[in-house]
């Protein structure tokens, strides 16, 4: 199962938001301490000054009647706050030490009671009473902070932003990653934009130009191939009409089975080196898989040596030609090399979005050793892979094909006994258009 955090981009996003998270809650820690202490700060600043302003005032004018909410209060008056003790908030005992430390030494300051007008009451040593003056409120009641409004407007942005920067660094690396994924299915493949950072550029520069030198050494041997397996083909027909020429039988028939022998191999190079789209039209599989069957029958009479699990219905359908290689391909490496029955299944994709086809035998099936070399070109496994009229070419042939026509290959061994090829192919493998065919499923790797 496929999870997000398993993506660059993903584990982008996790690492920008998460860090977008941490230094947002601290800067907001920050300011609103900063704030607090700021308040705190302008509000000493503010009752001294009110404070040092009624000195004066006593001082140069005491006729003058003093501003509203600033009175001289004698000592004793009986509404004289208390001396606030240690339970008292925090911000009210800061705000008391810092005015303490604001004003000369051995002045006394008290607050008044919660509950009324808030003011500061001021007594020091040359005072004849009280001074008090209002004093801003520490902690002013507010309905919403407006902080938060604006470090989510600036959080919002900032993720949508990184979110972005993030699909705009991966985009680039997501498309080298299903070129080589691509690649390594032998599916053609297109150059890579070079688009992102250097490093970046500089690994889809090299990977474009591995791309080109493989294809081309892969096309001029195909071509080198192919012109060989054609100029063959003239001088054998020759050859094999001489041979029917012979008069003694026993030495003809061993000429005419070398010359069908060596045939076969030419054609097999031919179908490998064949480069270019299928453009049959399909057929239904499990129809093709009958007729098939009925072909290997009719040379074995009264044998079993093919069994049908046809299970698909009319909706599998291949192109015709690459269809009808594939089969005789694996029919013909099950009876040279496997053990009757052949078993020839189609069924439905486990995941319900694509089709599986498989032909099974019940031989000696391949080493596991020798799995990964089954379908590589020319490889022929021995001792039980050999034999004349084969290239090594058979299992490579149908891979490709299987390939071409946007499916996957699996080669393996059964485990009732037995070589097994296992071929899953999309659901509209046989609607695509044959450049798609030929391109296998690139449409759905550039939608993900």
């Amino acid at each position: 199962m496929r999870r997000a955090i398993d993506t660059l981009f993903g584990r982008l996003v996790v690492i920008v938001i998460g860090m977008l998270v941490l230094s947002h809650v601290a800067w907001f820690a920050i300011i609103r301490f900063e704030r607090d202490n700021t308040q705190t700060r302008f509000a000493v600043e503010e009752a001294a000054f009110l404070v040092e302003a009624v000195r004066q005032h006593v001082a140069n004018t005491p006729d003058q009647p003093l501003p509203p909410r600033v009175r001289i209060m004698p000592m004793n008056a009986p509404d004289v706050p208390r001396e606030p003790d240690e339970d008292a908030p925090p911000p009210m005992l800061r705000f008391i030490e810092d005015l303490k430390d604001r004003l000369p030494d051995g002045t006394d300051v008290r607050l008044n009671e919660p509950g009324a007008p808030p003011s500061v009451w001021v007594h020091g040593a040359k005072d004849a009473g009280w001074i008090v003056v209002p004093v801003q409120p520490l902690r002013p009641p507010r309905s919403r902070d407006r902080m938060v409004v604006w470090l989510a407007l600036i959080f919002s942005t900032a993720v949508l932003a990184a979110l972005f920067g993030a699909w705009q660094l991966q985009n680039p690396l997501r498309m080298l990653a299903q070129a080589v994924q691509r690649f390594g299915r032998g599916q053609p493949t297109p150059p890579v934009p070079e688009r992102g950072p250097r490093e970046l550029r500089q690994l889809t520069h090299g990977f474009n130009t591995m791309v080109r030198e493989v294809s081309q050494t892969e096309n001029d041997r195909a071509v080198m191939l192919a012109g060989v397996a054609h100029d063959l083909k003239t001088p054998l027909a020759r050859l094999r009409l001489r041979a029917e020429m012979m008069d003694d039988q026993k030495i003809r028939d061993g000429v005419v089975r070398d010359v069908d022998s060596m045939a076969h191999i030419v054609d097999q190079f031919l179908v490998f080196a064949h480069d270019r789209p299928d453009g049959s039209e399909p057929v239904p599989v499990d129809e093709a898989c009958e007729r098939v069957a009925r072909a290997y029958r009719a040379v074995s009479a009264g044998a079993d040596t093919v069994r049908l699990e046809l299970e698909a219905g009319p909706t599998f359908a291949l192109p015709a030609a690459t269809l009808d290689r594939i089969l005789s391909n694996l029919l013909d490496n099950a009876h040279a090399y496997g053990a009757p029955p052949v078993v020839i299944s189609t069924r439905r994709a486990a995941n319900g979005k694509g089709w599986v086809l498989s032909v099974s035998d019940h031989g000696k099936g391949i080493a596991p050793d020798d799995l990964i070399k089954a379908s590589r070109p020319f490889v022929r496994l021995d001792p039980a892979r050999g034999g004349s009229g084969h290239s090594g070419l058979g299992l490579a042939i149908v891979e490709r094909l299987a390939r071409r026509a946007g499916g996957e290959c699996e080669i393996g061994n059964h485990a009732d006994g037995g070589l097994q090829v296992v071929m899953t192919f999309p659901a509209d493998a046989a609607t695509r258009p044959i450049n798609e065919r030929r391109a296998g499923p690139q449409t759905e790797e550039r939608a993900l």
